[in-house]
């Protein structure tokens, strides 16, 4: 391992704070399920095995801690860092003299987990303690890992990785390099090896993918999350080997993914297994956010502007429309054409409450593993570039602060990026320099952006593209400032059977659906939901139509439906033979019956905001549809 095989670094945790926007929505997030789960949620309540308890022992409490925990330090919250140290020095103070630490046995509700011996949970755990090292610069942190690692060394080879450690081990292998950044201890590439060699082979996978229909039969390689996961393991093998096949695993596996299983949110679809292109098909929460952290980590290592562009399109649509607006519900599986919420059976493998939005619907994995998603987005908004300078993964707002420059000419810079991007197209930042230093800034210029603009103190600078990135290396001073302009235009992105999307930037527009949230299951705190509409949803848009945009203020929560920061106005009509299937929206109609419907006004708002919406329509005057009556 070295540092030509990963082209960018991640800053430390506390490094990068969300602004604006941004910080408004990991508020809500700790007012909400992540900061009072504990005392509403008993699988990571008091008696959870990870903080002593004789309760839940396995993934949940250590999932919760990854997303809690990156929260707690961002917000500088006192309260939750006191939450998140609770769980933190338990695991410190529980290693044991051969290097093992964790609770003395496993105890879950998961029927296909050897409860005698397993490794993924600690896989979890090893990442919240990386963040907590770079958090606080705990000494502790290196001894323990180095004690845990040498233990694992011990005892792997007699009780290889099985099941979902075999499927993820690329996690464990994230912590071990870090680590091995840390100490230079060669002993870890040994045991990185043979971490990798019992690792499932992902690279094959996607180098030549077999699934390409909706998959109705249980596989480790067709679970959806541990897909989510497993596209970055070619990008991990990369960091130690530095071989180009793995960055072509990678794009094949993307494209296939895309392809036989893709939706118009950004992520592929699957409700539990990968599940086809059907945009009433779901897709789960936890896969969301694991496919959002294999971005980070893909852009990370091979510093190419594509993963910033999936990593931003799934965070700003998908994540938020699964999750109520005021983070005090959420579902297990959310649908692109989502009409209703309830307890019905569908054509999934989840269960019949997989779509209700509540505490725990269908399984409790996303009940804990839901909370990363927003703040290891926010912690990785910008890396430094291997070469002194900084890169941006996301423009949403925030604060940089960083040593930027080599040698003897090192400064300290803070860079405010605000704008309240991705809902305006301008970003500007701003530069504090405690002395002027020659570095680079590498920008990504966004794949849907045809003619991004950028200027330096009034002044337009010349872009040159590169993987997606456009760097402008110069001497910076103090009160460099540095606009981005990205035009967003509005388009529509082809679906199956002539239907479309809608797309401006990085967000998917929809069409919401009136809501009438009816209380299903009430509790103290966290209450269960169906959602019924309330207004048609059998619209198709008009293939000419013309795009109209409206901009509002940035609320508090900008992905509220009914208080939307931008709109869009359009045409359709009413649908007469789209058809219900299954408890669901039915396959948009290749040929759509709008006899005698009159042109109706349509408003279409972000599709993270609208819980009930329409964001895959027939297309009504399809230029092919047009000759089918020549």
């Amino acid at each position: 391992m070295s540092k030509r095989h990963a082209a960018f670094e991640a800053l430390p945790l506390g490094a990068i704070k969300p602004e604006q926007w941004l910080r408004d929505q990991l508020r809500i997030q700790a007012d909400g399920l992540t900061g009072h789960l504990e005392e509403h949620w008993a699988d990571v309540g008091p008696d959870n095995g990870w903080i002593g308890g004789k309760g839940e022992s396995w993934e949940r409490g250590p999932y919760y801690l990854d997303g809690l925990l990156p929260l707690a330090y961002l917000l500088e919250d006192e309260g939750l860092i006191v939450k998140a140290k609770r769980w933190v020095e338990w695991s410190l103070a529980s290693q044991r003299e051969d290097g093992s630490f964790g609770p003395e046995s496993i105890e879950t509700v998961n029927g296909d987990v050897d409860k005698k011996q397993d490794w993924w949970h600690y896989m979890i755990m090893l990442k919240v303690l990386t963040q907590y090292g770079e958090a606080t610069g705990d000494e502790r942190i290196v001894p323990f890992l180095t004690s845990y690692f040498r233990y694992v060394r011990s005892r792997i080879e007699e009780h290889p990785l099985r099941g979902w450690a075999e499927a993820r081990g690329m996690e464990m292998l994230l912590s071990i390099q870090w680590l091995y950044r840390k100490t230079g201890d060669e002993s870890l590439l040994e045991l990185a090896s043979l971490v990798s060699d019992q690792t499932t082979g992902w690279t094959d996978v996607f180098r030549d993918f077999p699934f390409w229909r909706k998959v109705e039969q249980w596989d480790w390689k067709t679970h959806v999350v541990n897909v989510a996961m497993g596209i970055k393991a070619p990008g991990v093998l990369y960091e130690l080997t530095g071989d180009p096949r793995e960055l072509e695993a990678v794009h094949r596996g993307i494209d296939s993914l895309m392809t036989h299983h893709g939706q118009a949110h950004g992520m592929f679809s699957g409700d539990e297994w990968l599940s086809g292109t059907h945009p009433s098909q779901g897709v789960e929460l936890c896969a969301v956010v694991e496919y959002m952290f294999s971005m980070e980590q893909l852009t990370r290592v091979f510093g190419e502007g594509r993963f910033g562009d999936i990593l931003e399109k799934v965070a700003f649509n998908a994540l938020p429309a699964t999750i109520s607006k005021d983070w005090t519900s959420h579902q297990y599986d959310q649908q692109v054409n989502q009409i209703v919420c309830n307890v019905a059976p569908r054509a999934w493998s989840n269960g019949a409450e997989a779509n209700l939005f509540g505490l725990e619907p269908n399984f409790g994995c996303c009940t804990a593993n839901m909370h990363q998603g927003w703040p290891k987005l926010a912690s990785h908004l910008w890396m430094r570039d291997g070469e002194g300078g900084l890169a941006a993964v996301s423009y949403a707002p925030c604060t940089v602060t960083a040593q930027i420059g080599t040698g003897g000419a090192a400064a300290e810079a803070t860079l405010k990026v605000r704008g309240n991007y991705p809902f305006r197209e301008t970003v500007d930042i701003e530069l504090t320099l405690d002395r002027p230093a020659e570095f680079g800034l590498s920008l990504r210029i966004p794949e849907w952006c045809e003619r991004p603009v950028v200027t330096v103190n009034g002044e337009e600078a010349a872009l040159t593209l590169e993987r997606g990135y456009a760097k402008l290396s110069r001497e910076w001073s103090d009160g460099d400032r540095l606009t981005l302009l990205l035009p967003m235009k509005v388009k529509t992105v082809a679906r199956n059977l002539l239907a479309v999307s809608v797309e401006r930037g990085p967000l998917v527009y929809a069409l919401p659906i009136q809501e009438n949230w009816q209380l299903l299951q009430q509790r103290e705190k966290f209450h269960d939901w169906e959602v019924y509409p309330g207004s048609p949803w059998k619209y198709g848009l008009l293939a000419d139509n013309e795009y109209e945009i409206s901009f509002d203020d940035v609320a508090y929560q900008p992905f509220d439906a009914s208080h939307p920061p931008v709109r869009l106005k359009a045409k359709g009509r009413l649908v007469r033979d789209w058809k219900m299937e299954g408890n669901n929206a039915g396959t948009p109609p290749l040929h759509p019956n709008v006899s005698g419907q009159p042109d109706a006004d349509l408003e279409l708002v972000p599709y993270g905001g609208a819980k009930l919406r329409i964001a895959e329509f027939p297309t009504i005057g399809h230029p092919l549809e047009a000759r089918r009556h020549m």
